[in-house]
């Protein structure tokens, strides 16, 4: 069974998150959701005794994220998962943790996949792949945008990206054709009625 790991940040993207987290464990994987910990001491006195578990979206959803990002251990997952939203995705390119995860994943040839706004925080960590796509404007902020393919979902190497909300779904069934077979993916397609991806 292949294992992911899906880092929320305030103000990520929750149709992105809870799609993706869905379609792979209907595919049989296993999903962990991370929370980021504040890395400002002044941050973190202030959020004492609250429930740091609990992740707000980007449209007032708040989810639990399963354990804290430190302590992810790469050699244990086989892909880490971005969902995009700017808030998220500013929050994951400016961690200093999120950055080096991303980077040894990468080096370790491990799949990184990352939608809408998320491939910046890719492109930060110097882990985007040539052929990529993203949120339409995003791309102005990846240099350079010509590289920026117009695909729902796109695999160069052990990359995917996708470009937005409404191809979640898409992109994670990708993810999923890429960890456990064409076939569990397509199976998962058909149950969900998922016949544009």
């Amino acid at each position: 069974m292949s294992r992911v790991v899906v880092p929320l940040a305030e103000g990520f993207e929750e149709i992105e998150a809870v799609s993706i987290i869905d379609i792979l464990r209907r595919g049989g994987v296993e999903v962990n959701t991370v929370y980021l910990k504040s890395e400002d001491p002044v941050d973190a006195l202030s959020a004492a005794g609250a429930a740091s578990d609990m992740v707000l979206g980007a449209n007032g959803i708040t989810i639990r994220a399963d354990m804290p990002a430190d302590l992810i251990v790469v050699d244990e997952y086989d892909a880490i998962v971005l969902p995009g939203g700017w808030g998220g995705t500013n929050r994951l390119a400016e961690s200093q943790l999120v950055q080096k995860i991303l980077k040894e994943f990468a080096g370790k040839g491990k799949w990184v996949a990352a939608m809408c706004a998320a491939p910046y925080a890719l492109h930060v960590a110097g882990v985007l792949s040539e052929r990529y796509t993203c949120y339409p404007s995003v791309e102005e902020q990846i240099r350079p945008a010509d590289r920026v393919a117009d695909e729902k979902v796109v695999v160069d190497g052990r990359v995917i990206t996708s470009q937005g909300p409404g191809t979640a779904i898409c992109f994670a069934l990708e993810i999923l054709a890429q960890l456990e077979g064409r076939e569990s993916s397509d199976s998962v397609k058909n149950g969900t009625l998922s016949f544009h991806c």
